[in-house]
């Protein structure tokens, strides 16, 4: 069945949504240029995010240190500026999502041992993200996540709340905080003082190699409520902001790993991609998308092949009928 005909009878409609983000995750990478930027905006996205990181020693330290001369020119501030202005020349808006870098672990195991690191930890948390924050409303960001995939410290919600009093005291723009897929979403108690729910989407969906349609179309329904319950009872719309597919086979047994040793597998990264479409995009409580991920110039390697990019994919037809540049 072709795409289009799926949104229709799906009941989505294939003509854009009004007001949904169409956005895509920018890889940052050496000096690019605006060239780089104009097929994202011929596939219909209308919004980037730029991610820079701070490096974290290890789960237990205090320190959080701003990019330094070893990270790509993306990450830099010179980097994130340029490319966000020469996005915006192109009516493209971009969410700035600082992240935290942990020396061989996950950032969401970040846990200290004691109140007084808890209190360095938010204090030196607290020069990180106002420094971005700083560098958003100088250039004009539309939109800042002040937390990403922290579910380790996102309970602390006295610290949050007066972190946003002071990021919202410099930075005019929409704020977000990313949440984890795995129950993060539902446990955040501070939706309320953000503009929207921001979700990193890697669920899992299937142990299968290779689910059908109908299958991946099943295992949304359980998560589509849970989080149509959190827009519902926050009053705050539910963006994804980062969900992507892997187009290998059993790639959606665990969507958040990097591994792409598996058989290339194009057809079921279209077939998820149009599931989750169809089941969230005509949803007055969702408000858009960021597609992981998109290499500036495409990336013409094995890996690519079987990696997230829906980059010269059938996955990014799908992507393109939503945005509204085509079918």
């Amino acid at each position: 069945m072709a795409f289009a005909s799926f949104l229709l009878v799906s009941g989505t409609g294939a003509a854009p949504a009004p007001g949904k983000i169409r956005g895509v995750c920018w890889e940052a990478a050496h000096e690019t240029s605006p060239a780089q930027l104009r097929p994202v905006a011929s596939l219909g996205a209308d919004w980037i995010s730029q991610t820079p990181f701070g490096w974290v020693s290890s789960t237990d330290s205090t320190e959080i240190r701003l990019a330094g001369t070893h990270v790509l020119w993306g990450e830099t501030d010179e980097g994130l500026a340029k490319t966000s202005a020469w996005a915006r020349s192109l009516g493209i808006k971009t969410l700035l999502k600082p992240h935290l870098w942990v020396r061989g672990a996950w950032c969401g195991d970040i846990a200290m041992t004691s109140e007084e690191d808890w209190a360095r930890w938010f204090a030196s948390y607290e020069r990180f993200i106002l420094h971005y924050a700083a560098l958003a409303k100088e250039q004009g960001i539309e939109a800042l996540a002040v937390g990403a995939e922290l579910p380790g410290i996102s309970g602390r919600e006295r610290e949050w709340r007066a972190l946003i009093v002071k990021v919202r005291a410099v930075y005019p723009g929409k704020l977000t905080y990313c949440a984890n897929w795995y129950g993060e979403p539902e446990r955040v108690a501070f939706w309320d003082v953000l503009d929207f729910i921001g979700v990193q989407a890697y669920y899992p969906l299937s142990d299968q190699a290779s689910p059908s349609q109908a299958e991946l179309a099943a295992a949304w329904v359980p998560i589509a409520a849970k989080l149509e319950a959190v827009a519902k009872r926050t009053g705050k719309q539910v963006v994804f902001t980062e969900v992507g597919f892997k187009s290998q086979r059993y790639g959606l047994k665990e969507p958040w790993r990097w591994e792409t040793d598996g058989e290339v597998d194009l057809e079921l990264q279209r077939r998820a991609y149009t599931a989750m479409y169809a089941t969230f995009w005509g949803k007055p409580w969702f408000g858009g998308t960021f597609v992981w991920k998109w290499h500036p110039g495409g990336r013409a390697t094995p890996r690519a092949q079987r990696d997230f990019t829906p980059q010269d994919k059938p996955a990014l037809d799908v992507i393109r009928s939503v945005y509204g540049k085509g079918v």
